[in-house]
């Protein structure tokens, strides 16, 4: 099967919606848990050591008896696998690493038994170098309509030989790799903002567009409920693509502005600070192309979504990817990168509540993905670590696995009692740490090749997940191999260890998103609670109070409250540090 190609009628684009502050409807991505299925790591049942569709399928009970209401998962298509699958060959197949599209159908049909919507990972900034598009493009030659697909463009100097401007891929070296540097004909150069096999699209050029409308109603029409869609604040280049030199501690994939501290809440949520912002990220453009999927969106019934990657700030201009006639939702990457800090943690609460009523929409709580250091560890370090950095056996600053697990479990306790929806991503609910002592050998990442080891990427937070302790691989799967090493004190959280037992991650991920259901918590609104003290973060939300503690004193709970979760042992009406309740 090739990409689909699709006709449609050219409408105006419409003007940006105005913000309102309605109350919100009833639609199911407003409320939900999602949860983020990496297909690599999550079951294997050929026993190749890759996960794959069949062996997602396998699993898909044990998401439903977690008791979330649906699933991403990260790409599965057709791919030479560089940048393990965001480096797309073919938008409209399955790879065969992780099966058929018959088994996509199987996985589809049988997570909607269940009662899992299914949401599939989109890759429009780039395509792999290995897509027929891109090699027809480098066919035909410089000024073909194929070369205008992508960005191509002349290099600088004398001769062509420097590239076009100074841009950096996010994964490390220039952004720019020449066609041929030998052929006088053709010295043209092509951006890459991530990995050299990951030609980005020019997305000025309606055919691209043309393409992507036919790529989203392939799997419409197969039944998914949506789209996450990856870069989603990349797509639009600066008109001439200008140099830019990035501040000094930026983060690798855009952003705006840092927090702005000491400045009071209402004035932060007006500001549209951009001084800092790169010419490849969060251009206004982006915006006629979402709007635009969202009339796709909406010729399927059942409130179909789409969820942005992107790292955009200050929230109040992420806001601007959910006004009501482009997505639906975006991650909220600044909660995302909050120290643990009961200040900061209300502060960002507040701004993302605020931002997001200003469109009519929930904010969407996100604590981990495949992108980013795990929780469980990320909470603990002591050191500066930006996004896609990852952290290995040299890093500074590495963190304490007690500390950071009790932490974690914590913070996902005051998460899932916010309103609006929130993501989970694969192994958290089962307290996994981010694998630090990979062998050099082993890792896959490209930044870690790119950056010549400077940077250990992203492998240690996308190591396969444990589900039984005295299984091979770990129940990965039958044959014991695993495309990343498992480390041997996994045992002790592979799911089956923790079922039933009280305490355990699982459980309390379990109890957390029942009461969560329970008590409409997604529906509600908080109250912030006096008299606790700087270090706490207290909360009521539709009769729970939340109390967790950020300090490193104890703390007293009020007299008489009745415990319905705790995130770790609470005796005698004292919540210990690193700790939070919900409260009757």
């Amino acid at each position: 099967m090739t990409d689909a190609i699709a006709t449609v009628d050219e409408t105006p684009e419409s003007e940006p919606a105005p913000t309102t502050t309605a109350a919100p409807a009833a639609e199911w991505w407003r409320t939900a848990v999602i949860y983020q299925i990496y297909p690599r790591s999550f079951a294997d049942a050929d026993g190749d050591g890759i996960g794959d569709l069949p062996g997602i399928t396998r699993r898909l009970p044990a998401l439903a008896d977690l008791g979330v209401d649906a699933i991403w998962l990260s790409p599965f298509f057709t791919s030479p696998q560089n940048d393990a699958g965001y480096d797309v060959a073919d938008y409209c197949d399955v790879d065969p690493l992780f099966g058929t599209l018959a088994d996509f159908d199987g996985m589809l049909a049988e997570a909607h038994r269940l009662g899992l919507r299914v949401i599939v990972d989109l890759v429009p900034n780039h395509s792999s170098s290995a897509h027929r598009w891109f090699q027809e493009a480098l066919a035909a030659g410089p000024g073909s309509a194929e070369r205008a697909r992508y960005l191509f463009r002349e290099g600088r100097g004398e001769h062509g030989e420097l590239p076009p401007n100074n841009w950096e891929s996010v994964f490390g070296g220039a952004a720019w790799t020449r066609v041929n540097a030998d052929d006088p004909a053709d010295g043209q150069w092509y951006l890459h903002l991530f990995d050299s096999s990951q030609p980005d699209f020019d997305w000025q050029n309606p055919w691209v567009r043309e393409q992507f409308r036919g790529v989203l109603r392939f799997w419409l029409d197969r039944g998914v409920d949506g789209f996450r869609v990856d870069v989603a604040h990349g797509l639009v280049k600066a008109d001439g693509l200008p140099d830019w030199t990035p501040p000094e501690h930026g983060g690798s994939m855009g952003g705006s502005t840092p927090a702005l501290e000491g400045v009071p809440l209402e004035e932060e949520i007006s500001s549209d600070l951009d001084e800092h912002a790169a010419p490849y990220w969060a251009q206004d453009g982006v915006h006629e192309i979402y709007r635009d999927w969202h009339r796709v969106l909406s010729e399927y019934e059942g409130d179909r979504v789409l969820c942005a990657e992107a790292w955009v700030e200050p929230l109040t201009k992420l806001a601007r990817w959910v006004r009501p006639d482009e997505m639906q939702q975006a991650f909220n990457f600044t909660y995302l990168e909050t120290p643990w800090s009961a200040t900061a943690l209300r502060r960002v609460i507040d701004t993302s509540i605020a931002s997001f009523a200003t469109v009519g929409a929930p904010s969407t709580w996100v604590l981990s993905n495949h992108d980013v250091v795990r929780h469980a560890s990320r909470l603990a370090l002591t050191a500066e670590n930006p996004q896609g950095a990852g952290i290995g056996p040299d890093s500074p600053g590495l963190p304490d696995p007690v500390l950071g697990l009790r932490r974690a479990r914590a913070a996902t306790a005051v998460m899932l009692a916010l309103p609006g929806s929130a993501y989970v991503y694969q192994g958290e609910e089962l307290g996994l740490p981010e694998v630090i002592h990979l062998p050099a050998d082993a890792r896959q990442d490209p930044t870690w090749f790119r950056t010549n080891g400077e940077k250990y990427g992203r492998d240690g937070c996308r190591v396969p997940i444990p589900w039984e302790a005295g299984a091979p691989a770990y129940g990965f799967n039958d044959s014991g191999e695993s495309w990343l090493p498992q480390p041997g004190e996994w045992a002790a959280l592979a799911r089956d260890a923790q079922d039933g037992v009280p305490g355990s991650t699982l459980e309390l991920y379990r109890s957390l998103l029942r009461e969560r259901a329970g008590h409409e918590l997604a529906t509600g609104a908080i109250e912030w609670l006096p008299g606790f003290g700087a270090d706490v973060v207290a909360f009521e939300n539709r009769g729970v109070t939340v109390v967790a503690n950020l300090g490193n004193d104890p703390v007293e709970l009020p007299a008489g409250a009745s415990v319905l979760i705790a995130s770790d042992s609470v005796e005698g009406g004292i919540l210990p540090p690193d700790t939070a309740v919900w409260l009757a």
